[in-house]
């Protein structure tokens, strides 16, 4: 009798429905306890047999309330479909339903959304206007699924619907995206253009990962409409994360000097987070130096050691004309420096080698992952970067050295001399100033000096790290 039931669901043959359930008055009954993947009703819903759902509906309205395996009901299948007459008899029988998500977090208005389907839409608002607001298991409202599925129609619908509620306008999913930023990263000019007409829209909200919606578009790949967007954008006032706090940062110094001028434990503590996001700043800005002079260290080394003063010898020689084994032999690609000076090459060879790991050390250590973000972290590097520089002049002046003819040893060894003696004062001066750097941040740590003490030294302090 199921069997029958089924098959007639799926012709909509309304007088087989009425005959079976002459013969079986209960077999509604016993399909809404058993548990079965569908009903008939979802069946004829999801065809669209209008005449079939209202008998059904008729005789046990409890069948629109039935879910199937997938958590379905009869309501989602038909908004899906679109079918109108359907979803208007269901919502007769059953409005609630409107509110039930199935397994994907979606409810019967969010499917018919996705799906494009107006009426439906439309249908479900005006019965139960409390459906529109709410939330997929994803934390997104109607509107971020027309964004995202490009339903224009239905977003201008659902928008005079609910935005004059400005928490739904600028309502945030579990990303932290708003409508705007799932529009410019889909970079649908259309529905973009629509949106910044809305009163209230925040154009320059920010999502989890920090980004504005002009951020989001100038870290999507490039592409024709960029233009048109930026410059809607613009238009409309957005910002990038960057620009916000510029703006923003212009009001930082002086309320830092009202902070100053009467201190207490809540201004000390209002001050930490501005403090600590110069910290990080710094950081990120020395880490990020060091990247760039490190690449550029070792890609000259790297070349060096291909390519060494003098080149390399371009054949093999190891007999003479007459076929006699000649005592300096060498083979072709073999540094000719290594055959003329090897005591020269080799001090040249251990320099480039050191400036070429120490580079390569300090790369490794920025993309390593390890939570190396602590000053004193930052420090060791830095130590390891003076290393590679040093290495890289001492491999400078010995090609230079090389290079050079015989008659110019002598100004070459005076150049030679004053310049080194420079870059040892150098290095001297800039460890000296760190030790000072140092012993003062200590000092101050542990209280063995005031605050009043070193205040110029911390104003001297901030200024190297900016």
């Amino acid at each position: 009798m199921e069997k029958r039931l089924s098959e007639a669901a799926i012709q909509g043959d309304l007088e087989s429905l009425r005959q079976i359930l002459k013969q079986d008055s209960l077999i509604l009954d016993r399909i809404i306890v058993s548990c079965i993947s569908e009903t008939p009703l979802h069946v004829a819903s999801t065809l669209g047999h209008l005449s079939f759902v209202k008998e059904l509906l008729i005789r046990k309205p409890e069948l629109a309330s039935e879910l199937d395996s997938s958590g379905c009901s009869p309501l989602h299948l038909a908004a899906a479909k679109g079918n109108v007459g359907i979803v208007e008899e269901l919502l007769r029988a059953d409005a609630e339903v409107c509110l039930v998500r199935n397994s994907d977090g979606r409810n019967p208005l969010h499917t018919a959304a996705i799906k494009g389907r107006a009426a439906a839409v439309a249908a479900m608002v005006r019965v139960k206007p409390e459906c529109a607001r709410l939330l997929t298991g994803r934390g997104e409202t109607c509107l971020h699924l027309c964004v995202r599925w490009n339903r224009l129609e239905e977003l201008k619908f659902l928008a005079e619907f609910m935005c004059r509620n400005g928490e739904f306008l600028n309502w945030k999913d579990f990303e932290g995206n708003s409508a705007l930023h799932i529009a410019v990263s889909k970079k649908n000019i259309e529905i973009i253009n629509h949106l910044l007409t809305w009163n209230g829209l925040e154009v320059n909200a920010l999502n989890k990962n920090g980004l504005t919606p002009m951020d989001v578009l100038r870290q999507s790949p490039r592409d024709l409409r960029d233009m048109d967007i930026e410059h809607a954008l613009i238009k409309a006032g957005a910002l990038s994360f960057k620009d916000l706090n510029l703006i923003t940062d212009e009001w930082i110094p002086e309320k830092v000097r009202q902070m100053t001028r009467k201190p207490s434990s809540d201004q000390s503590n209002a001050n930490k987070p501005v403090a600590k996001h110069k910290h990080v700043d710094w950081l990120g800005r020395k880490r990020s130096a060091l990247m760039v002079v490190a690449s550029l260290i070792a890609t000259v080394a790297f070349q060096a050691g291909l390519t060494p003063p003098g080149g390399v010898w371009q054949d093999d020689y190891v007999a003479d004309h007459n076929g006699n084994q000649v005592k300096k032999s060498h083979s072709v690609g073999q540094s000719v420096m290594a055959y003329n000076q090897p005591e020269t090459y080799g001090i040249f060879m251990i320099l480039n080698t050191v400036a070429f790991l120490a580079s390569l050390s300090i790369i490794l250590l920025l993309v390593s992952g390890l939570p190396m973000k602590r000053r004193h972290w930052m420090w060791i590097q830095m130590v390891i970067m003076w290393t590679a520089i040093t290495a890289q002049v001492g491999t400078y002046f010995v090609t230079l050295r090389y290079m050079s003819p015989a008659y110019l040893e002598r100004t070459l060894h005076k150049v030679t001399e004053i310049s080194v003696l420079t870059w040892l004062t150098l290095m001297v001066v800039v460890f000296a100033g760190n030790i000072i750097r140092l012993n003062l941040w200590v000092l101050r740590k542990y209280g063995l000096i005031k605050e009043r003490e070193t205040r110029s030294a911390s104003v001297v302090d901030d200024q190297d790290e900016e």
